[in-house]
């Protein structure tokens, strides 16, 4: 007789016989006893939790015939009347299972349905059992969702998958579902001694602890794990065979790794991770076991009390409550981190194992130094600003660190206070060349935006400047632009500092108004593509806008219509516009325009025609913001100061950066 093995041997026969899913049985159980009995059932869960253990259980439950042949339907099936045997071969006629991972495609389903139509053959109740069932295509599950609707009242279905997320809906909201959970390592161990002790096999509890832990949740993964075990150890399952088996750390390296770095000892990580590359441990198992293990010293850490529930069986327990006392908390948590993300990182690097010694590593990097050692970077501290409100000499002595006793090279040029004149609009202008660097003593402020290179020299030697970093944007500092009026005035001369002092921004004062509802930004666009030619119509029209929308009497795309549009001619209550674009005549704005003239007192009709537009508001505007621009820039332009630093220092005025006062 072939050897059948332990996960298909010892495979649960009855409700009682499973473990781990107490809520699923207890559901069936009460629905059995108390014959409420659903036409369909979805089970959903992980490989190995017992999918198809319990559509078995449940198809010898409700055809179970008793051993004298006259039962009923129970929750506690026989085993041993010729239903019940049948099905746990897989002979009963009115038992069929489906794998739909294999057979996904309507033709398949079909041909299951057309059973459907044929009473049981022996037992009670004609079970369909379809496995995998989110791999059927779309097309089967169309075929079959009448039948799982309304089946006849001897057909069950019961349904088993790992993704319930790729079951359409129209099929859940039909069964009644039980998602089947991972079952905890505790209940998994329990489970596998009790099998092991049925076979006569000797096993330590370390061992089995491996064995549940790397089950991952799974009974079936768990038995086969076990049956792999044996097999290895010659008929005895014993801890370092199954270490070797698994290819994980011993617990012994893993303390050892998590006690050096506590203890900040690069030497012993080092040693220990190449310890694991001779024996040919698996790194990725490391980095698991040691999340393993930080995740229990912060439970730990956080609660103490947890200590207490701790199983004393296991001998990790009061080593990993050594270690929580040994390394502080945040730097658990980061170690935790390292260990999660380290293991993403192994396939990312030539060798696994210097991975594996770089995240370890990694929290000696970012572990707070205790003092400083020989041989180790002094770790530089930020310099602090100074607060804003600070004057330029405090926040010059702020912002520079003690300097050595011999001159450096820096630029002569630094940033003084200026007058600033009042106004609510900027242009920017950039120096296009440095200054040249002068010699000065090494107490003179450094200047934040031109960083000098500070050499080892002699003192009498002066030191030249290296070649410097791209400067950094310099701080906004506003100069005095004076109004056309004024500019026939003598002017002060602007100095070397002054010229370098951070010049950002130019304030000008721009008095011209700005029209009611015109924009914020000059519409170029609209008045280079058509050329304004006033009307008296357009006036009359341009004043009513601009009256409708400041009293918010348009909106949206009633406001863009009558901006857009010109005033052709009035005859009495009836006014005549024009736009160019046929899709601002829609007939609501068009209503709502009218409506909001005739509540103004305009006109009762409106007409809109297509064509061209040649004065409008919204080209008024445009020409209005075109103007109040020019008229900006002709004042930077024509200022003292702005041509005096454009001819003597090359600055230059941002493109674009000039904006008129709104």
């Amino acid at each position: 007789m072939s050897y059948l093995v332990l996960a298909r041997k010892y495979r649960p026969k009855t409700f009682s016989e499973m473990v781990g899913q107490e809520h699923v049985v207890q559901a069936l159980t009460n629905a059995l006893t108390q014959q409420r009995l659903h036409h369909a059932y979805l089970f959903t869960g992980t490989r190995g939790v017992g999918k198809t253990t319990v559509s078995r259980i449940l198809a010898k439950s409700l055809n179970c015939q008793g051993p004298d042949g006259r039962g009923g339907i129970t929750a506690t099936p026989c085993g041993v009347c010729p239903a019940c045997v049948a099905i746990d071969e897989g002979r009963f006629p009115d038992y069929t299972e489906l794998d739909a991972a294999s057979n996904r495609g309507v033709d398949e389903v079909q041909g299951l349905l057309e059973q459907a139509v044929y009473k049981p053959v022996q037992g009670r109740f004609k079970v369909f059992m379809i496995d995998e069932v989110h791999m059927l295509t779309n097309t089967a599950f169309n075929a079959m969702l009448k039948t799982l609707e309304e089946p006849p009242e001897y057909l069950k279905f019961v349904l088993a998958t790992t993704d319930p997320q790729k079951v359409p809906v129209t099929v859940l909201s039909r069964c009644l579902q039980f998602n089947l959970r991972p079952m905890p390592p505790e209940v998994v161990l329990e489970h596998l001694d009790h099998v092991l002790a049925a076979e006569a096999i000797a096993a330590e509890p370390q061992a089995l602890r491996l064995l549940a832990r790397a089950a991952r949740g799974s009974m079936r993964d768990a038995l086969s794990l076990a049956d792999q075990a044996i097999a290895f150890g010659g008929g005895r399952v014993e801890e370092a065979q199954v270490r070797q088996m698994l290819g994980s750390a011993d617990r012994s390296h893993v303390f050892a790794l998590i006690e050096a770095l506590a203890r900040g000892d690069g030497l012993a990580v080092v040693q220990t991770s190449d310890l694991l590359r001779t024996h040919g441990l698996s790194a990725a198992s490391t980095l698991e076991d040691m999340s393993a293990v930080l995740q229990r010293m912060a439970v730990l850490q956080a609660v103490p009390q947890m200590a207490a529930q701790a199983d004393a069986d296991d001998p990790d327990e009061a080593e990993i409550a050594r270690l929580a006392a040994l390394l502080p908390a945040d730097e658990t948590q980061l170690l935790y981190s390292i260990c999660l993300h380290g293991r993403t990182e192994l396939g990312l690097a030539p060798d696994e194992y210097a991975a594996l010694t770089m995240a370890l590593l990694r929290l000696l990097a970012f572990k707070p130094a205790q003092a400083p050692q020989a041989g180790m970077a002094e770790k530089k501290t930020p310099l602090k600003p100074a607060p804003a409100d600070a004057p330029p000499a405090a926040a010059a002595a702020a912002a520079v660190a003690p300097a050595p006793a011999f001159p450096v090279s820096v630029p002569a040029a630094r940033p003084v206070a200026v007058p600033t004149a009042v106004a609510p609009v900027a242009v920017a202008a950039t120096l296009a060349e440095p200054a040249p660097a002068a010699v000065v003593p090494a107490t003179a402020r450094v200047d934040d935006a031109r960083p000098a290179a500070v050499a080892t020299a002699q003192t009498s030697r002066s030191i030249a400047q290296p070649e410097a970093a791209p400067p950094a944007p310099r701080p906004a500092v506003r100069l005095p632009v004076r109004a056309p009026e004024e500019i026939g005035k003598k002017m002060p001369s602007v100095g070397v500092d002054q010229a370098h002092a951070a010049i950002n921004t130019v304030a000008i004062p721009v008095h011209a108004a700005p029209e009611p509802g015109a924009r914020t930004q000059p519409l170029r666009s609209a008045s280079a593509s058509a050329a304004l030619v006033s009307t008296e119509e357009g006036d009359v029209w341009h004043a009513t806008v601009q009256r409708l929308v400041q009293d918010g009497a348009i909106t949206a795309l009633t406001r863009e219509l009558a901006l857009q549009s010109q005033l052709i001619a009035r005859d009495g209550d009836h006014w005549l516009l024009r736009i160019e674009r046929e899709s601002l005549n829609q007939p609501t704005a068009h209503e709502r325009l009218r409506a909001a003239l005739a509540a103004a007192g305009c006109a009762r009709e409106i007409s809109v025609e297509v064509g061209r537009v040649s004065d409008s508001p919204a080209l008024r505007n445009a020409h209005a913001a075109d103007e109040r621009q020019r008229r900006a820039e002709a004042i930077v332009h024509a200022d003292p100061y702005v041509r005096q630093l454009m001819r003597e220092f090359g600055a230059r005025i941002v493109p674009g950066s000039i904006r008129p006062e709104p």
